[in-house]
């Protein structure tokens, strides 16, 4: 199911009410879904593999905190920030400015690598890969795409 983008996140507490969580795809959502958002943001660092690090072991553990309560939505959203830590990783990897584009254009600049960047991409994406295959992530996540996202589908 679609990242449904339309829905009033400064007030809907996804804690709450998990049924209104949608997945999407990738990181989406990562910087709105609260009170997740607000969580796990103030941990999620790149800046040097031992910040990455850092920041991984954070996350993860409160991935397990979520996984401890039977919260999906918490497990999906740190799932989405080490993702994420490893996709901003990756680009500051190939482009140490961050920018991919040249200004105003699709023109894709020329590679100009950062090893230490892309060494906290590869932090971040072991603890994402380690997280995304936990067989209880998995499994909430098929009981809850079985509980809220095929009725979207059906309709």
């Amino acid at each position: 199911m679609a990242f449904d983008d339309s829905m009033d996140f400064k007030t809907t507490d996804f804690r709450a009410h998990p049924e209104l969580y949608r997945i999407g795809r990738g990181e989406q959502g990562v910087l709105s879904v609260e009170p997740y958002k607000g969580e796990i943001l103030p941990h999620w660092r790149f800046k040097s593999p031992e910040v990455a690090s850092e920041s991984a072991e954070a996350i993860s553990r409160l991935f397990e905190d979520y996984k401890q309560r039977g919260d999906f939505v918490g497990m999906d959203m740190a799932r989405k920030f080490l993702q994420m830590g490893y996709t901003r990783s990756r680009r500051y990897a190939n482009h140490k400015g961050g920018r991919k584009y040249k200004q105003g254009t699709k023109e894709i600049l020329p590679l100009d690598p950062d090893p230490a960047k892309a060494q906290s991409a590869e932090v971040f994406r072991e603890a994402w890969l380690r997280v995304k295959d936990d067989p209880e992530y998995r499994r909430l996540l098929a009981k809850h795409r079985e509980a809220h996202e095929s009725i979207d589908r059906a309709t």
